[in-house]
C-alpha cells in the first residue's frame, strides 16, 4: 500500500492536459513513418493520417478553445489550465510538430526516389514531359479551374474548409495595365499529384497540381505574367452547435452543414517561398489574425500524400491477409442463427471478416420466420451493405426500425442521406435524443421459431462500417441470450418511447448502459478491488480503451492503486491519467499500442478475487471509451463477457497479448510523456497484430478449435523503465 502522506494535489501534479495528451498521440502516429520496420508507403500513410488528424484537432478542439478565448471563459481544464493557456501550449506543441512533418516528408521524399518513387518539380521535367503536361493541362484541368481577378471591384473570393488556392502577383505584359492579384482555388475532387507517362517500366513520377497551375499561369491569365506566386490553405472551425428547441432537428442539421463550409479561420497555412507582400495580401483579405497564420517551408496539406500510396508497388505496402470467417457458422451451412444459438461467437475485427455481420442481417432480411429487425447506425457508408440488407428487410414486409445518429462529427451528411433511403423503404428511422448522441452498436433480430419469439443480438465496440472494419480492431458480439436481448429490446425502446431522456435509464438484467449507470457501476467494481487489496486478498484491472479522460474515473483508480490494486492499462490516445507517480499511482501502468491496425475496441477486466488472467475475472466489452462524454453525455453498452469460450479469448488471448506486446507499444511515463517499448533482450518481439492475424481466435472455430487450438499466452511481467 502506497504511503499517501506525500501524494500530489494541486491538479496539474494528478492529471495530464487533455489536448496535450492528444498531440503526444499524433506524435506517436507520426513516428511510426519514421519506423523502418514497415513498409516505405505504409510509413507514408502514417505521415498523411498524422496531418489529417491534425485537421481534424484544429477544426474541433482548437477552434473550441479560441472561440472559449475570445468570449473570455476563464474554466480551467481538469489539469488547471485556462482556455488561453491552453492555445499557448497547443500552438508550441503544433509549431514542433509540423516542424517534425516537414522533415519526415523531407526524409521519406528520398526514399521514395530510391525506390523509383518521384514527387518532380516543373524545373526536373525534360521537354517531352512538359508537352505532356501542357496537352493533359488544357485538356483534363484547365476546364475545371476558375481564374479570378482580386480588387476594389472583384472582392477576394470565399475559399472553403481544407481549401487550397494559389494566389499570382501579376503584372500586364504590355504597358499601361494596373498590376493585380490573381487567384486560383484548387478543385476540390482533383487529384493532388498528376501521374507522368512511365519513363521506364516500374518507375512512377508525380509533379504537384499546384506546381502546374503555377506554370502554366499564362494560360490562367492572358496577357499577365507572374512576378511571384503564394500556394495557401485554409482550416475553419467545423464544430457544430444545434438549437435544442429546433423543430426540424433534420432541417437544422442541413443549415448547419452548410455553415460549417463558412466556419470562421482558425489556420491559414502559407507556403514560405511566396512573396512577402503577396502572403501579408492574403493573411489581410481572409481576415486572419496573426497567430492563425502559419508559414510552411516544404508541403502544404500533407493529408493529400495518400495519393501516392499506389497499388502497383505491393512490395512497398504491407502483406495482405485474409480475414477469417467464423469456422462454426460455416459448418453449419452459413445459418448464423443456428450457429449463434449453439454458442454465443466473439468475432475480432479485422482479423476476422465483417462479412459476418453482414450475413447476419442480411440473412434475417431474408428469413421469412424473422418479425422485427432493429438497427444502431452511428457511422457507415453511402453504399453500406448493412443499409442494404435493413431496406430489403423492410421491402419484405418486416418491422425495421434503424436509430440513425445525425450528429456522428465529419459523417452527419452521410447519415442525413441514408436516413431519407431507408425511409423511402419503409423502415421506421429514429433519430435518438439532441441531448444524448447514441453511441452504442446494437443489432436486435426477432425471429418466430418453434418454442415462441427468439431473440438474437449482435453488440459491437465499433460501427457497421465495411471500411473501417477493415483497419480498426474491434469486438462484435453475438448472442442468443434471452436476457441480453430483452436488454436490447429496453435500450431501443428506451431512444424511441421518449422525446427527451426522463431522469432514470431502463431497468436492464445484464448490460450497462450510460449516461444513467456505467461511470457509477465501473467505480463500484473498482472499489471492490481496492477493499480485496486493502484485505489482503488478489486484485487486479486490466482495462483497454481509445481514451482516458473522465475525472471521477480517475480519481478511483488512484485510490485502488494506493491500496496496492495493480493496474495496466491499453489507452490508445487521450490519456489524462499520470501513471507511475510516488504515493499515487506507483501501481498502474499505461502504454499505447500504435501500428497497422488502429485500436478501437473497448474492454475491461476485474480480477474479482482472482489473480488475472483467471476464469472467474469479471470481463465486460464496451462501446464506450471512459471520457466524460461516453459515460455521462451519450448512450453507450458495456456488455458482460460470460461463455467461457469468448470470456478466454478476451481476457486470456486479446487482453494478454496487447499487454505482451512490445514491438509496436509505447510506455506513458508520469509527465506524459512516452518511450517505445523494446524487447527484453533475452527475448524476441511479440507483435499482437501479428499474433492475431496467424493465430484464429477461439470463440467461432467450432470442431476446428479442437485440432488447432492457438498457442496459450502467459502475460509478461513489465518492469517501469526509468527515463
Amino acid at each position: 500500500m502506497s504511503d499517501v502522506a506525500n501524494a500530489p494535489t494541486l491538479p496539474s501534479e494528478r492529471y495530464i492536459n487533455r489536448e496535450l495528451s492528444w498531440l503526444k498521440f499524433n506524435e506517436r502516429v507520426l513516428e511510426e513513418a519514421r519506423n523502418a520496420r514497415h513498409p516505405l508507403l505504409e510509413r507514408l500513410r502514417f505521415l498523411s493520417i498524422s496531418a489529417n488528424n491534425l485537421d481534424e484537432f484544429f477544426m474541433v478542439r482548437y477552434a473550441g478553445l479560441r472561440e472559449q478565448e475570445r468570449a473570455g471563459i476563464q474554466k480551467q481544464s481538469l489539469e488547471g489550465r485556462t482556455p488561453a493557456e491552453q492555445v499557448r501550449e497547443i500552438e508550441k506543441a503544433v509549431d514542433s510538430l509540423m516542424t517534425d512533418q516537414q522533415t519526415c516528408w523531407l526524409a521519406l521524399r528520398d526514399e521514395l526516389r530510391d525506390e523509383s518513387i518521384e514527387v518532380l518539380t516543373i524545373a526536373e521535367l525534360k521537354r517531352p514531359d512538359l508537352s505532356w503536361l501542357k496537352e493533359r493541362f488544357e485538356t483534363q484541368i484547365f476546364p475545371i479551374l476558375t481564374p479570378q481577378a482580386v480588387d476594389p471591384a472583384h472582392p477576394f473570393p470565399f475559399i472553403p474548409n481544407l481549401g487550397f488556392a494559389v494566389a499570382f502577383q501579376l503584372t500586364p505584359i504590355e504597358g499601361g495595365g494596373e498590376p493585380m492579384v490573381g487567384l486560383v482555388p484548387m478543385p476540390a475532387f482533383s487529384s493532388r499529384f498528376i501521374r507522368l507517362p512511365d519513363k521506364k517500366s516500374g518507375v512512377l513520377r508525380y509533379v504537384r497540381l499546384e506546381s502546374a497551375i503555377a506554370h502554366f499561369q499564362s494560360m490562367l491569365f492572358p496577357g499577365f505574367e507572374s512576378q511571384g506566386h503564394c500556394v495557401f490553405r485554409i482550416v475553419r472551425d467545423s464544430d457544430i452547435e444545434i438549437e435544442e428547441e429546433a423543430e426540424d432537428l433534420i432541417a437544422e442539421f442541413e443549415i448547419l452543414l452548410k455553415q460549417r463550409r463558412r466556419g470562421r479561420i482558425v489556420r491559414i497555412h502559407l507556403d514560405s517561398d511566396g512573396p512577402e507582400p503577396l502572403r501579408n495580401f492574403i493573411a489581410q483579405e481572409i481576415g486572419a489574425e496573426r497567430r492563425d497564420i502559419a508559414l510552411l517551408d516544404g508541403m502544404l496539406g500533407m493529408k493529400d500524400l495518400s495519393g501516392l500510396i499506389a497499388r502497383d508497388r505491393p512490395e512497398l505496402l504491407f502483406k495482405p491477409f485474409e480475414a477469417r470467417f467464423p469456422e462454426r457458422i460455416r459448418e453449419m451451412g452459413g445459418d448464423c442463427f443456428e450457429a449463434i444459438r449453439a454458442k454465443d461467437i466473439l468475432v475480432h475485427h479485422p482479423y476476422e471478416s465483417f462479412d459476418v455481420v453482414v450475413q447476419f442481417i442480411r440473412q434475417a432480411a431474408r428469413d421469412p420466420n424473422v418479425i422485427a429487425i432493429k438497427q444502431t447506425l452511428y457511422r457507415t457508408t453511402l453504399n453500406s451493405p448493412v443499409v442494404a440488407a435493413l431496406i430489403e428487410a423492410a421491402e419484405e414486409g418486416k418491422n425495421v426500425t434503424a436509430l440513425v445518429e445525425i450528429k456522428a462529427r465529419f459523417d452527419e451528411e452521410t447519415n442525413l442521406r441514408l436516413a431519407r433511403d431507408l425511409e423511402r423503404a419503409g423502415v421506421q428511422v429514429v433519430y435518438g435524443f439532441i441531448d444524448y448522441k447514441t453511441h452504442a452498436k446494437v443489432s436486435l433480430v426477432i425471429r418466430r421459431e418453434a418454442d415462441g419469439l427468439r431473440s438474437y443480438t449482435h453488440f459491437g465496440t465499433g460501427n457497421y462500417h465495411p471500411l473501417t472494419a477493415k483497419i480498426y480492431t474491434d469486438l462484435a458480439l453475438f448472442t442468443a441470450d434471452p436476457a441480453m436481448g430483452r436488454d436490447a429490446g429496453r435500450l431501443f425502446n428506451y431512444i424511441t418511447a421518449y422525446k427527451e431522456p426522463p431522469e432514470q435509464g431502463p431497468k436492464l438484467d445484464k448490460i450497462i448502459m450510460s449516461p444513467f449507470a456505467m461511470e457509477d457501476f465501473l467505480i463500484a467494481q473498482i472499489k471492490k478491488e481496492e477493499r480485496a487489496a486493502k484485505a489482503g486478498k488478489p486484485s487486479g484491472i486490466w482495462a483497454k480503451m481509445n481514451s482516458l479522460v473522465d475525472q471521477d474515473v480517475i480519481d478511483a483508480l488512484y485510490k485502488a492503486s494506493r491500496a496496492g490494486v495493480p493496474i495496466r492499462l491499453v489507452v490508445r490516445g487521450i490519456c489524462c491519467l499520470r501513471p507511475g507517480v510516488p504515493g499515487l499511482s506507483e501501481t498502474i501502468q499505461v502504454k499505447s499500442l500504435v501500428g497497422r491496425f488502429l485500436e478501437h475496441s473497448r474492454i475491461v477486466c476485474f480480477a474479482n478475487g482472482e489473480t488475472l488472467p483467471s476464469s472467474t475475472a469479471k470481463v465486460f466489452m464496451s462501446s464506450a471509451d471512459w471520457m466524460d462524454r461516453n459515460l455521462k453525455r451519450r448512450v453507450e453498452a458495456l456488455v458482460p463477457i460470460e461463455v467461457p469460450t469468448v470470456h478466454r479469448q478476451v481476457l486470456n488471448q486479446i487482453m494478454v497479448a496487447n499487454l505482451n506486446d512490445d514491438e509496436q507499444s509505447w510506455e506513458m511515463n508520469p509527465d506524459g510523456s512516452y518511450t517505445r517499448v523494446q524487447p527484453a533482450e533475452s527475448e524476441a518481439g511479440f507483435s499482437a497484430h501479428h499474433y492475431f492475424m496467424d493465430n484464429p481466435s477461439l470463440s467461432g472455430r467450432g470442431s476446428a478449435l479442437v485440432i488447432s487450438e492457438p498457442p496459450r499466452l502467459a502475460p509478461r511481467k513489465r518492469e517501469r523503465k526509468s527515463k
